[in-house]
């Protein structure tokens, strides 16, 4: 399954669950997640999406 079908199928898990749902495309910084799930009286979410062919670089993981 490729990154954007996970991503896609993400988002509706997310959005079913009550949350609204940012796909950030392009932002100022490097290394940050592709997704943030906002939901009323919850900590943000923020989501990175992998295969389990990929991985992720050093910078993703600090900002996570």
């Amino acid at each position: 399954m490729t990154e954007q079908k996970i991503q896609s199928k993400k988002i509706k898990e997310l959005e079913s669950d009550g949350y609204y749902v940012i796909k950030l495309i392009q932002t100022n910084k490097n290394g940050i997640p592709d997704l943030l799930a906002l939901k009323v009286d919850e900590p943000p979410l923020f989501v990175e999406v992998k295969t389990n062919a990929g991985r992720l670089a050093r910078l993703q993981e600090y900002r996570i």
